[in-house]
């Protein structure tokens, strides 16, 4: 389910109820944001080009297009609710529990074991993860201790 603040976002981003979801490029998560990205990445592949060709590096356009358009359009209902696809899943190793960290432009969607894994420039958003996840684990002993 997407969180509030960035179903909000995303809704405005994308004039109603689309998340567009892809695997990050370099880090084990998937990367997340509305419609209204679609138009900078056009001009992110034109400068990607520009600045290979003045530093006289190899670049692949079509490939770099395939990676930066290759996300997937999901609806989700009022609550936030989306079906994840099966191969976005295995991608970035996403089991039940989710981390959202709001970074500008796109948010990261993370398996908490993969966020923690990461390096120490990660350490705030693995403490509030970690947080999270000790008072889901809170909330789910007391429902069952009640039962």
């Amino acid at each position: 389910m997407l969180p509030p603040l960035f179903r909000k976002a995303v809704k405005e981003s994308s004039d109603g109820r689309v998340l567009c979801l892809a695997k990050h490029e370099r880090w084990n998560c998937l990367v997340g944001f509305g419609l209204s990205r679609k138009s900078e990445l056009d001009a992110q592949l034109d400068r990607e080009e520009e600045r290979a060709i003045r530093m006289q590096l190899d670049f692949d356009r079509d490939m770099r297009a395939m990676q930066l358009f290759g996300f997937v359009e999901i609806p989700f209902d009022d609550s936030g609710r989306f079906i994840m696809p099966d191969h976005l899943r295995s991608l970035a190793n996403v089991e039940d529990g989710l981390y959202f960290q709001g970074a500008g432009r796109f948010f990261t969607i993370w398996n908490p074991a993969e966020l923690e894994a990461m390096g120490k420039d990660w350490e705030s958003a693995q403490a509030a993860c970690a947080n999270l996840v000790a008072e889901a684990n809170a909330k789910g002993q007391k429902k069952g201790a009640s039962k």
